[in-house]
């Protein structure tokens, strides 16, 4: 059973947040499901599960200081693909692809988006 709906973080421009996010989404084999007008846009593999939202309360959006969004890879490859992509796409490295020493098959790459969200991808397939 699935512990969340969906996962939302904040955009303050919306258009980049959209471009920034098929690209990088694409490698874990998701894709932009629907966009909300100029509220903003809804990723999945099938259904809704990542949202970029532009705040309801109309102030700017922000991201949270000790906080991370990892997306599940298919596979090693995967992982590498959405870091390059990421930083085709202009984010900021947060941490380069490879192993990770908390879990024995743990492989990662992070980064931060346009609006300095964490977002990692990763993979526990064993090499």
């Amino acid at each position: 059973m699935a512990i969340f709906t969906h996962v939302t973080v904040g955009t303050n421009d919306l258009a980049k947040a959209r471009a920034f996010y098929d690209a990088v989404l694409a490698p874990l084999g998701l894709k932009r499901l629907r966009d909300l007008g100029d509220n903003g846009s809804i990723w999945g593999a099938d259904a809704p599960e990542f949202f970029v939202l532009k705040p309801a309360n109309g102030q700017p959006a922000t991201h949270a200081n000790g906080g991370t969004i990892s997306f599940a890879a298919p596979s090693r490859a995967a992982v590498a693909a959405f870091h390059k992509a990421a930083l085709a796409a202009g984010a900021a490295d947060e941490g380069a692809v490879g192993p990770r020493s908390w879990h024995p098959t743990a492989y990662a790459g992070y980064c931060r988006d346009l609006d300095g969200n964490k977002l990692a991808a990763y993979c526990f397939k064993a090499e």
